[in-house]
């Protein structure tokens, strides 16, 4: 009886405290259930940016500083997977610069490996899925690989092959310039869309399993590597160019397109692809620092780092008016209406520049799930969002390999 007693008290108490709360307080206690229980994974940040330079520790705390990402983090914002960007910037694309990038880009993964063998008790590397969710039962953090920019790959084919044996699971086939796969939405047309190699690109991406980013690629880039892949694509970290007039989002039409193809579209959280913030003192000093750093290009250890410290000491000197959740929560809204609630997901580009009023770094990300759910989305819309349309696309995609 005393038992029963206790356990009656204590369920009329959690009744009473629940009854006691404001309507937001009971969408927030809703979104946080919600937000907790399903599978929730990043699509695109470019954390190994830092972890290069070998001072950077993921499975300490940073409470200050510019970086957006570490575990502690991970786990106070409820995130469970995090795909990590082999990022290389674009360069000269000779026989020595493409030899140097590819050995940049296998040290960068070399790095990644380390990484996760010194955290393995807190981590692990997902290969797919499958592998993704074991983790999160485990109580660990599932971290995928992607590729930013498929300069590595140079224009050796084979070099696909390796990059995906080493985890590597989506490529996106450009970044701001031009390279030998295609032609980027921020350059001048080289190609009309994608090389011939580009072309080859694609089918060897279609046949080993390894996802087609398209973020970053021009228009007709795009509509050709829907028109050749037998594989639904991802835009790993794109926004609306109905919402925000940027080369690098997507139009309606596009949107369309990657509906049609199966694709899903993750929504960026980098604030000038949500909302226009026009800074041109700021963008001046921008085009200063590629001026001083060579346009970033074959650059050591070192300046790397001091190129990346100056970047980021931009905001200091030229505070951006960041976007808020809100916003990023209107994009997402329109590419559902647009795309559908299955083709829509989440891409953060945290470390590269991503984060936006109260989603500024990784552990506040149950703030974009307490929007959806005032918004009105369901869990199983919520479980979509926030991985399950990814998910999908990755299996779905590994399961064509070899055919």
């Amino acid at each position: 009886m005393k038992i029963q007693f206790i356990t009656a008290f204590y369920l009329l108490l959690s009744v009473t405290c629940i009854a006691g709360l404001t309507p937001d307080e009971k969408l927030k206690k809703k979104a946080e259930k919600i937000h907790r229980s399903v599978f929730t994974v990043d699509s695109h940040t470019d954390t190994p940016m830092r972890l290069v330079s070998g001072d950077f520790d993921l499975n300490i705390k940073h409470e200050t500083g510019s970086s957006k990402v570490d575990f502690p983090r991970m786990r106070e914002g409820g995130l469970d997977g995090i795909f990590f960007a082999v990022f290389v910037s674009q360069g000269k694309r000779d026989d020595q610069s493409n030899l140097k990038v590819k050995n940049e880009a296998f040290e960068i993964l070399d790095t990644i490996d380390a990484v996760l063998k010194r955290n393995q008790a807190v981590a692990g590397l997902a290969l797919n899925p499958r592998d993704a969710y074991r983790l999160k039962k485990a109580g660990k953090i599932a971290v995928f690989i992607g590729m930013e920019n498929g300069y590595p790959i140079g224009n050796d084919i084979t070099l696909v092959g390796r990059f995906f044996k080493r985890g590597v699971r989506y490529i996106t086939l450009c970044h701001t310039r031009n390279n030998d796969i295609c032609d980027s939405s921020t350059d001048t047309l080289a190609y009309g869309g994608l090389s011939n190699f580009g072309q080859e690109v694609v089918q060897e991406m279609n046949r080993l399993g390894v996802m087609i980013d398209v973020s970053h690629i021009s228009d007709k880039s795009f509509y050709e590597v829907l028109h050749l892949s037998k594989t639904p694509v991802i835009a790993s970290h794109s926004c609306s160019r109905a919402l925000c007039d940027n080369p690098r989002n997507l139009t309606d039409e596009m949107l369309k397109a990657l509906s049609a193809n199966g694709g899903v579209v993750q929504m960026c959280i980098l604030s000038a692809y949500v909302k226009a913030d026009p800074n041109p003192a700021r963008d001046s000093a921008r085009a200063a620092l590629g001026r001083k750093y060579h346009n970033f290009e074959n650059l050591s250890k070192d300046e790397k780092k001091a190129a990346h410290n100056d970047w980021n000491s931009l905001d200091e000197h030229y505070p951006p008016r960041l976007a808020t959740v809100s916003d990023v929560v209107d994009h997402i809204d329109h590419m559902v209406k647009i795309a559908g609630i299955d083709h829509v997901g989440i891409g953060t580009d945290f470390d590269g520049g991503g984060g936006v009023k109260g989603c500024n770094n990784v552990s506040e990300m149950g703030n974009i799930t307490f929007e959806l759910v005032k918004r009105g989305y369901s869990e199983s819309q919520i479980k979509k969002i926030w991985g399950g349309n990814l998910m999908r696309v990755m299996n779905q995609n590994l399961e064509h390999a070899g055919k």
